[in-house]
């Protein structure tokens, strides 16, 4: 990993110790009997595609991760790339690790948009830092066929988006988000 990523994902780890405290209150943590579930029966899936919809549409960012997923995948159906991505930005936007570490791939890979490596990286640098595993190999990956000034480019990106969630962390709370926890 490169000097700027470590930087980054020191800073963004510390700069969450903060919110550790609110972990009780995830809204993330679903109760198993409202989950989307599509690995069902072929004569259940219309049901099944109709209540992860209807998650996904009310917020539920697993929903939305699933929903990708479903789209993406062409094993039982056509793929609809625009749908996947319409539904991993979803889930991404809302923090969801493993949307954000597809959602870079397909940045990287150019399926479905065009190929864009500043964009992967940031994406995948997001994801990292919220718990995707193979995200940081993914986004050292790409960052190996960058050029300098993308690289720079990606990182000042990073930076602004670090600089607004602090800042944000700092006004939700009106204290530093570096201060010890109570």
């Amino acid at each position: 990993m490169n000097r700027a990523g470590c930087t980054l994902l020191m800073g963004c780890l510390l700069s969450t110790a903060p919110l550790l405290g609110h972990a009780e209150s995830n809204s993330l943590l679903i109760p198993a009997t409202s989950r989307c579930v599509l690995d069902t029966r072929p004569e259940d899936l219309g049901q099944a595609l109709a209540h992860c919809r209807s998650l996904a549409e009310s917020g539920d960012s697993q929903a939305q991760y699933e929903l990708g997923e479903y789209f993406y995948d062409a094993s039982r159906h056509p793929q609809d790339l625009p749908q996947a991505l319409h539904w991993y930005e979803q889930a991404s936007l809302q923090g969801h690790a493993e949307a954000q570490l597809r959602l870079g791939t397909l940045f990287w890979r150019g399926e479905g948009v065009p190929a864009n490596k500043v964009q992967a990286y940031v994406v995948l640098k997001m994801a990292a830092v919220n718990g995707a595993e193979e995200a940081m190999d993914s986004a050292d990956l790409v960052a190996e066929e960058m050029n300098r000034e993308q690289l720079e480019q990606a990182n000042r990106v990073l930076g602004e988006i670090f600089r607004n969630y602090l800042q944000e962390l700092q006004a939700s709370d009106m204290r530093s988000p570096f201060a010890p926890l109570p």
